[in-house]
């Protein structure tokens, strides 16, 4: 097939490497799935996809008995600094999903990412407008009444 790339989960920091051909191109490893990028599992024929999706930790581990043909994934036992947002400190393997995205081109011009669309409401139910005088009849007067 290739060569190991190595690459970490942005959750917790675990290491993978995934058996792949060089000619892939990344273009990004992240917590989420770019929107319009198809992602395939390591175990697939992903060097037809625009991605790869991975499961942290799912998978063979370094130092088990499969056949290294078996799988071109291999999770390393290592395991560096990652800063998860939402939950830091997070036991490794953390099995949450992440993303690695390969360069995609559409009538010769890469494609630039975008990530998966994510609404937040902030504050709930609140006023729809500002808070203020009630219009230009309220406030104190100036001179003359004015």
């Amino acid at each position: 097939m290739g060569f190991p790339v190595s690459y970490y989960c942005p959750h917790c920091g675990a290491v993978v490497e995934l058996e792949r051909d060089g000619y892939l191109a990344d273009k990004s490893v992240t917590p989420y799935p770019l929107e319009g990028w198809a992602y395939a599992d390591p175990t697939d024929d992903f060097e037809d996809a625009e991605g790869v999706r991975f499961v942290c930790g799912e998978g063979k581990r370094e130092g088990e008995g499969e056949r290294e043909s078996d799988s071109p994934l291999s999770w390393t036992g290592d395991v560096v600094d990652a800063d998860d947002v939402e939950r830091p400190g997070l036991a490794s393997p953390c099995g949450r999903e992440f993303y690695l995205s390969f360069v995609k081109y559409e009538g010769g011009r890469e494609v630039e990412a975008v990530p998966e669309s994510d609404y937040v409401v902030i504050g709930g139910r609140g006023p729809s407008g500002p808070a203020g005088p009630g219009g230009p009849n309220a406030g104190p007067r100036g001179p003359g009444g004015f």
